[in-house]
């Protein structure tokens, strides 16, 4: 039986860069099921929050611990991030490179690099190059390339921000039905419909500091602090 990886434990994570402090200290229990969105006005921290939980930024203090060694919860999650990297080869390449990466064989990787494209809508463009993919495209392909892996977890960083409702629509699906399949979420917007639409919970930050942690309902039906009251109003939040 494979251990899950999850609940995830932050205790007293601190992230400071050349004597700034970025994040933290900051407390959270990730439990194993759910989606989380990340809220909070620009430089709340959202992004080095995502980086910190994935193992990106280098902690000055405090500790995220998984439930399995850090090697192994490693290669069980994966990062979607606001611009998608694009590697300047063939969409069916671009799915299959962290499949062969992992020691997956040429075809089992083909074969799923084939069905993923068409559940995110790109099987007619297996064979075009990657970097000449639309913006919404581009995100879909990032979106495939990370859960083509079958990650226990996957952050996302505002990976909606430039698209339209059409491509907005479509990932949303895409990870909706990740998570009823059983993967974890947690993910940064903006975009507060956006929230309403996804979340099971939400973590709330102002100047790197954790300031509301709730159930969704909770929070948008009545929020406990002013920054969190006045960002729902589409008031400025400094």
């Amino acid at each position: 039986m494979v251990t899950p990886i999850l609940p995830l434990e932050v205790s007293q994570a601190l992230v400071k860069r050349r004597g700034k402090t970025l994040l933290g200290p900051v407390d959270l229990t990730v439990s194993q099921t759910g989606f989380t969105i990340v809220m909070g006005p620009n430089g709340a921290g959202k992004t080095t929050f995502l980086r910190t939980l994935h193992g990106l930024e280098r902690l000055s203090k405090g500790e995220v611990i998984w439930q399995v060694p850090l090697t192994e919860a490693r290669l069980r999650q994966a990062f979607v991030f606001q611009t998608p990297i694009m590697l300047r080869r063939s969409v069916r390449d671009n799915l299959t490179y962290p499949l062969t990466l992992r020691g997956t064989k040429k075809a089992k990787a083909r074969q799923l690099a084939e069905d993923w494209a068409r559940r995110v809508g790109l099987g007619g463009a297996l064979d075009q190059q990657a970097p000449q993919l639309s913006g919404g495209e581009k995100q879909k392909l990032a979106l495939a390339r990370a859960l083509i892996l079958d990650p226990d977890i996957i952050f996302l960083d505002e990976p909606c921000a430039n698209l339209d409702g059409r491509a907005m629509r479509e990932i949303e699906t895409i990870l909706l039905d990740a998570c009823d399949a059983g993967t974890r979420i947690i993910m940064a917007t903006h975009d507060i419909g956006q929230a309403k639409r996804l979340a099971t919970d939400v973590v709330f930050l102002m100047h790197g500091h954790i300031i509301e942690n709730s159930h969704a309902k909770d929070f948008f039906a009545g929020p406990k602090t002013p920054q969190a009251a006045a960002l729902l109003q589409g008031d400025i939040v400094e």
